[in-house]
């Protein structure tokens, strides 16, 4: 074991002492992490090509280093001498290597800790259909999946399918069969790892994210024959994870694509990470999109526009807006105030329901 990859291990371990969620390293700079949202240098001491190369020589396998060679970035998994597992990108920047490391929980959180709707907690009693999990990068999409997989596995005999590109959480059978299958290791790709799944008996599909139109045509199918399929897109919102969706298949099946994921999507979420108001940690905003009969109607029809009027009145159903979740953060001094009024997409309306909050209305 080289000095550089003790180091590493030792910055991993730092990583996780002090709850950060993300370790920095590239040529010509000190190590950095993110904590609790903010980006700050570790230490004073500045990385060289020679440590680098030293630590990725042990971190890739023949084929990741293929990868990184080729295609200038590779993802993997890792687990730290403690135990704790991470998500490790490496790419090159200007010719030259540098890697991101994201600490995953080593419990899965419940949903309460994660402060997500008991709507959000009822996706996991689905039977059927296509939920999508869309936000921008480091938005907890992953944590939020995981809890949602945990929740069927401790509660339903069923067999679970994975498929991620690296395998992030890892489950323990529990009510559940569970089957964890990563991208290069186990498979060669999302797609042709979807339609296999259809012949390994799957109940619950997750596919860790919806890359091109065939993993996107893949889930729909499946979706569309009876299993329960779970994934991620990166949209900020609720209606752009439709509209994503159907826009990453040719203009000439758009339509017929419209239709059928009308008749197969069942929810999505989309969700970000916000700073606590005065204290560590972040809170997730949420807003939440169920496909009702009224909603699927929109869909088909390609009024996409008219969703988020269809959450703003869909409480009853379980909706609410990203609007509608910050005012109840900061209502309850989750977020700042301030924070609330400069991220709302209706500054007039977040107002407003600042005022019906104190009202009790």
């Amino acid at each position: 074991m080289s000095e550089a990859f003790q180091n590493f291990c030792t910055l991993l371990e730092r990583v996780v002492a002090h709850q950060a969620s993300d370790l920095h390293l590239a040529e010509g700079r000190a190590a950095c992490w993110r904590l609790h949202g903010n980006l700050a240098a570790m230490d004073d001491v500045a990385w060289t090509q020679t440590r680098l190369d030293e630590l990725l020589g042990e971190l890739l396998g023949a084929q990741q280093g293929r990868d990184l060679a080729e295609k200038g970035t590779v993802d993997l998994g890792f687990t730290a001498r403690s135990g704790e597992r991470f998500r490790i990108n490496v790419f090159r920047s200007l010719g030259r290597p540098a890697l991101v490391a994201r600490h995953l929980p080593s419990r899965f959180l419940s949903f309460n800790e994660l402060r997500l709707p008991e709507s959000v907690r009822q996706l996991a009693s689905l039977s059927d259909g296509l939920v999508l999990v869309t936000g921008i990068t480091g938005s907890g999409k992953s944590t939020t999946l995981a809890t949602i997989i945990n929740e069927i596995n401790a509660s339903l005999p069923v067999h679970i399918l994975s498929i991620e590109d690296p395998v992030e959480f890892v489950h323990t059978p529990n009510q559940a069969i569970i089957s964890h299958r990563e991208l290069y290791t186990d498979v060669p790709d999302f797609a042709s790892a979807v339609k296999a799944s259809l012949r390994e008996d799957p109940d619950v599909i997750l596919v860790g994210e919806l890359r091109d139109t065939e993993t996107m045509r893949a889930a729909l199918t499946a979706a569309e024959t009876g299993h329960l399929v779970f994934s991620t897109l990166h949209t900020a919102d609720t209606s752009g994870a439709i509209e994503r969706f159907i826009g990453g298949f040719p203009g000439d099946e758009q339509s017929v694509v419209r239709h059928r994921l009308s008749l197969v999507l069942k929810a999505v979420v989309a969700q970000q990470l916000l700073p606590q108001n005065g204290r560590p940690g972040r809170v997730a905003a949420v807003e939440v999109l169920q496909v009702t009969p009224a909603v699927s109607n929109l869909i088909a029809s390609g009024r996409t526009a008219q969703i988020y009027s269809a959450i703003e009145s869909g409480r009853e159903a379980g909706m609410q807006t990203f609007d509608q979740a910050l005012a109840a953060l900061a209502r309850d001094n989750l977020i700042a105030l301030e924070d609330g009024r400069r991220l709302a997409r209706d500054p007039n309306g977040f107002e407003r329901l600042m005022r019906q909050g104190r009202s009790g209305a």
